[in-house]
């Protein structure tokens, strides 16, 4: 029987830049809540949500983790995501499924370049969140500081709600804002007033956050003239902001020393929405479901994991009420839940239902795939899947001995199905199978889990990169006649196009005047145009160009759709080698975090790379330098840095487009 209603649920993500603190946070919540009796540590691999043996030897959450605990009489279940951009993925298939968040940030490194992707992913799927600003025990951490980079660069207004008691390795405590109460931890929690002297800044504090508070929410407005906030308002419209996503809460802590753990979980029940509290999931279709146990069953796929005692689907259950052994449709086909797990990271507890607003895992469905839709069966919808970033980046793979091919194949196939970023198929020129992802380290961490779970011993070659072409100089006027004749109907097609570059993407026009082209045909050489954009004269993908049909004729018998098709795709490759090509390589943004005393070698090293340094800010003793430096010089980059500076420097890529090699 279920004990806990809709409104006392959270389902909530932790998202952050990789070593920011994600996993030690969850750790904490897992012990403050009593759902784990010793506090594990990342450096120990001994978390819970870690426990992959590639996350645990490289100290990196590397695939998104579901755990569950229970606070002050709520429900929340939780999703540890990486933080690592090569994984950037599992983030966005975890946002969709979430109904809140917490975005984590260091005390000393305030935003960071995967902080600003993580919180625009949140952006564009409308997840409201609150903020956490942590390791405020190191030396140089400030959280004012923090709380300004946060507004100038994520964009949102800062509602800072607490006050640390002390600095760096001083940092004892915090002070509560809207309670006015001041948390002390020593041995444990200890709550008081707020010491004397810090009194006046903590009401100056609270002050300007019932100004902002005022000046973001209309109904607060009067109440703050006349004399200011009271305890209520202030919690009552700071959720509002929250779930308007007008204004960010900011708490702060070391969860590392466990100070803060326990007002962040209090501000995840008081500020983030319940699902009840989001709007309905809408269908394709605009069909709406709503979180209600009582509805017809709906439910997203988010992850597949294949394990020891089978294949386990993760889903979000929108709404209805799903028991063990129901049928559901998935993928147009109906399939029997043997078992509903309830999640705790590798752990798993069997439940008999699973109801609207909760995450679970499912064995025995064989068709479901990440992004698949379940329904009941006789009230079919089909919700939006996430979608997955395009690769960037492939390697060539190849066994040891010509008869683990097929097992080869089959160990790809499951990489593939757990993590949809990634795509593996065979290169027509080279013969080679290559596996192809958003980055070097996912790319690692795939052909070792393959090595692993499949035992197949895999090669992997020099990653290649996703190279396009463009049009620097185009032609106009460019005739081209399709005539065939082979014993029966023949075909005709007679086109006249110009081609000149664009700035991104593909633009088709017609310019035919008096008929001489029948609209039809127009558009069967629109599509053929299309056909020749996959390989250009140099080999690649073609991006940049806009195509003209200004004239052409047509034959009464022998014209038709696939002969102008077929003029469309050859004239127009026949076109493009008659005009000038450009190579364009990917680029990436890479941001460098390097100890001072190594700060020449590093820079050097990114100019034989063709890197182009956009910027550096100095920071506690290190320089953050941006460069934009070309995918295809970035294979290897890691060791070599780590190299120069003793294993002290760090560096994130993120990939911006394309330009001229």
């Amino acid at each position: 029987m279920r004990t806990i209603t809709l409104n006392a649920v959270r389902n909530l993500g932790i998202l952050a830049h990789v070593d920011a603190g994600k996993t030690t946070l969850t750790e904490r919540f897992l012990f403050a809540t009593g759902s784990t009796y010793k506090r594990g540590e990342v450096h120990d691999g001994t978390t819970v949500t870690d426990f992959d043996p590639q996350e645990r030897d490289r100290g990196i959450t590397i695939f998104a983790a579901a755990v569950t605990c229970t606070w002050d009489g709520h429900r929340i279940n939780l999703i540890d995501t990486p933080g690592h951009v090569d994984f950037a993925d599992e983030v966005e298939r975890s946002l969709r499924v979430l109904d809140g968040a917490i975005a984590v940030f260091d005390g000393v490194a305030g935003v960071e370049p995967q902080s600003e992707s993580v919180w625009r992913q949140a952006d564009r799927h409308g997840v409201p969140r609150i903020a956490f600003v942590n390791k405020l025990d190191r030396a140089g951490a400030d959280l004012d500081a923090v709380v300004a980079s946060i507004r100038t660069r994520l964009h949102t207004v800062p509602l800072v709600v607490q006050m640390p008691i002390g600095a760096e390795d001083g940092f004892r405590g915090v002070v509560d804002l809207v309670r006015m109460r001041a948390l002390v931890w020593d041995d444990d929690l200890a709550e008081g007033p707020v010491p004397e002297e810090l009194l006046a800044e903590a009401r100056r504090r609270r002050r300007l956050l019932e100004e902002t508070v005022a000046e973001l929410h209309p109904d607060a407005l009067e109440e703050f003239f006349e004399g200011g906030l009271s305890e209520q308002t202030l919690r009552r419209t700071l959720r509002e902001i929250t779930s308007q996503g007008t204004g960010t809460v900011v708490l702060c802590g070391s969860a590392y020393r466990n100070r803060g753990v326990e007002p962040l979980l209090d501000a995840v029940i008081a500020y983030l929405p319940s699902p009840v509290d989001v709007p309905p999931v809408r269908g394709v279709d605009g069909q709406e479901r709503n979180a209600d146990p009582d509805e017809e069953f709906a439910a997203l796929v988010f992850k597949v994991n294949a394990t020891a005692t089978g294949r386990l689907a993760y889903v979000r259950v929108y709404s209805g009420t799903l028991h063990k052994g129901d049928s559901v449709l998935v993928a147009g086909r109906a399939e029997r839940v043997g078992r509903i797990l309830r999640v705790q990271a590798d752990r798993h507890t069997p439940v008999d239902e699973a109801v609207a607003g909760d995450i679970v895992a499912l064995v025995g469905l064989k068709s479901a795939r990440i992004g698949a839709t379940l329904c009941a069966v006789g009230a079919p919808v089909l919700l939006e899947p996430p979608v997955s970033a395009e690769p960037v980046v492939s390697v060539a793979v190849e066994t040891r001995t010509s008869a683990d091919n097929a097992r080869l194949v089959e160990a790809l196939a499951h990489l593939v199905d757990e993590d949809p970023s990634l795509r593996f198929g065979t290169d027509p020129e080279t013969g080679q199978t290559v596996l192809s992802g958003q980055g070097e380290l996912q790319l690692e961490v795939a052909v070792q889990k393959a090595r692993t779970s499949h035992r197949v011993e895999i090669t992997m070659g020099r990653p290649r990169v996703s190279y396009r072409e463009t049009v620097s100089a185009g032609v106009r006027g460019f005739v081209y006649r399709h005539v065939k004749q082979d014993g029966g109907q023949g075909q005709f097609a007679h086109v006249v196009i110009d081609t000149e570059p664009l700035e991104d993407g593909f633009e088709f026009r017609s310019a035919v005047t008096g008929g001489r082209v029948p609209q039809e045909f127009v558009r069967a050489v629109e599509q053929g145009c299309r056909d020749a954009l996959a390989e250009g004269p140099l080999g690649h993908q073609v991006v940049g160009l806009r195509v003209t049909l200004t004239d052409g004729s047509t034959h009464v018998k022998d014209s038709s759709e696939m002969a102008f098709r077929t003029a469309g795709r050859l004239g127009l490759r026949e076109a493009l080698k008659a005009g000038a090509m450009q190579l364009l390589e990917p680029i990436a943004e890479v941001t460098v975090t390097v100890p001072d005393e190594y700060l020449g070698g590093v820079l050097g090293d990114l100019a034989t790379r063709r890197g182009r340094i956009l910027g550096s800010v100095a920071r506690a003793g290190a320089t953050v330098v941006t460069a934009s430096v070309p995918v295809a010089e970035m294979f290897g980059y890691v060791t070599r840095l780590r190299s120069r500076t003793q294993g002290r420097g760090s560096f994130t890529s993120t990939p911006t487009g394309y330009a001229p090699a």
